[in-house]
C-alpha cells in the first residue's frame, strides 16, 4: 500500500488515502495518517544525520549522530533544537549509521552501529554500548560519555553494507537489515551474546523483499539516485514491540505485529508505505518513546523533521 504526501511548509496534514495492493495496483482501502514537519536540525554539527533514537530517559528529547567523524551523539527535541552532545570515550566513528537503545540491569544503554560498508570489504563492523547521557548544567547534554562495552560482528555470509539497526524487545536481539542486497537481508544477535562478548557472529534469518522496487514514474523523478531509492537505510522497533518502521530514500514502511509473530514473519508480511518524506536522503528514524508517532530526518542539510502517525484505525 502507498500514501503520496507531497513537499509543502510547516502544516499538519489529515489525509485518507488509498492503500495500494503492489501485485494487482488495485486501490481496496482507505488509510488515514497525519504528517507533520516540526522543525529542523539546528546543531551546525549535525552533517549528516544517519541515525535516531528516542530517549528512555527524559520524554521527547531523541540522540542522533553523523555517520563519520568524531564518535559523538547529539541530543535534539522534535523541534530540532540543540540540546548538546556527549563524546563516547573511547569509540571510533568510521561509519556509524544507526543507533538503538537496549534494556540492561540499571536502565538502558544506547547502542552505536558502526555498521556502514559501502564496497562489503569490512572483516567485522563493530557495535559501541553507552549508558543513555542524562541532561546537566542548564538542562544540556554534554562532557564524556564512558564506553561500557564494544562487539566486533561479522556475517555468516561475507561482508555487507548496513545502514538499519533496531533492537527487538519480543526476541531480545539486535536487528540488522542490510542495505544493498536485493532483497534485503537480516541478521541477528542475541542480546546476552551482544552485551558479554567482545566477538560474535550474527546469524542469518532471510530475506525481506516486501520493499517496493522502482518504477518508471520513480526513474523520471530519481535519475541516476533511482537504484538506492528502495534500499532500507534505517530501521526501528516500538518500544511496546508491537510494530516496526523502515526508511528507504523515498518511502517509509510500517509493519504490524501480533503477539505471537517473530520479526522475520512479519518483516515478509505486507506493510504499509507512506511514500516520502520529501526530503532528499532520509536516513534516520526513531519511534517515540511512547510509541505514538515516528520521526524521520535525512543526511542531507538544511534537514527537516518529520512527524507521522497513524490513526488507531488500522490498528488490531
Amino acid at each position: 500500500m502507498r500514501i503520496k504526501i507531497t513537499p509543502g511548509l510547516l502544516v499538519l496534514a489529515i489525509i485518507v488515502l488509498p492503500a495500494c495492493n503492489r501485485q494487482t495496483g488495485q486501490e481496496p482501502d482507505l488509510l488515514p495518517v497525519s504528517m507533520e514537519r516540526t522543525g529542523w536540525l539546528a546543531s551546525d554539527e549535525i552533517m549528516e544525520a544517519s541515525g535516531m533514537q528516542a530517549s528512555y530517559a527524559r520524554a521527547g528529547d531523541f540522540f542522533i549522530h553523523n555517520d563519520e567523524g568524531e564518535p559523538i551523539v547529539y541530543a535534539i527535541d522534535e523541534s530540532g533544537a540543540d540540546l548538546g552532545s556527549v563524546t563516547i570515550v573511547p569509540a571510533k566513528n568510521r561509519d556509524w549509521e544507526d543507533i538503538t537503545s537496549v534494556p540492561v540491569a540499571n536502565g538502558r544503554w544506547l547502542v552505536v552501529g558502526d555498521i556502514g560498508d559501502n564496497q562489503a570489504r569490512r572483516k567485522s563492523v563493530k557495535l559501541y554500548f553507552a549508558e543513555e547521557p542524562v541532561t546537566g548544567e542548564h538542562d544540556r547534554y554534554s562532557g564524556r560519555l564512558d564506553l561500557k562495552h564494544s562487539l566486533s560482528l561479522t556475517y555468516p555470509d561475507g561482508p555487507r553494507d548496513c545502514e538499519s539497526m533496531a533492537y527487538d524487545p519480543a526476541g531480545n536481539q539486535i536487528l540488522l537489515l542490510s542495505k544493498r542486497d536485493k532483497p534485503a537481508r537480516l541478521y541477528a544477535v542475541d542480546l546476552e551474546t551482544a552485551l558479554t562478548e567482545a566477538n560474535a557472529e550474527l546469524k542469518f534469518l532471510g530475506t525481506i523483499a516486501t520493499l517496493r522496487p522502482p518504477t518508471s514514474k520513480d526513474r523520471f523523478h530519481w535519475g541516476g539516485r533511482t537504484d538506492y531509492i528502495s534500499q532500507p537505510t534505517g530501521f526501528d522497533i516500538s518500544a511496546d514491540g508491537t510494530e516496526a518502521a523502515v526508511i528507504t530514500y523515498r518511502s517509509l514502511y510500517r509493519f504490524r505485529r501480533e503477539s505471537d509473530e517473530d520479526w522475520l514473519s512479519v518483516l515478509q508480511g505486507k506493510p504499509i508505505e507512506v511514500v516520502g518524506p520529501p526530503a532528499v536522503q532520509n536516513e534516520a528514524i526513531a519511534y517515540s518513546a511512547d510509541s505514538k508517532a515516528i520521526f524521520v530526518t535525512t543526511e542531507k542539510k538544511p534537514a527537516p523533521i518529520y512527524r507521522f502517525k497513524f490513526t488507531d484505525v488500522e490498528k488490531k
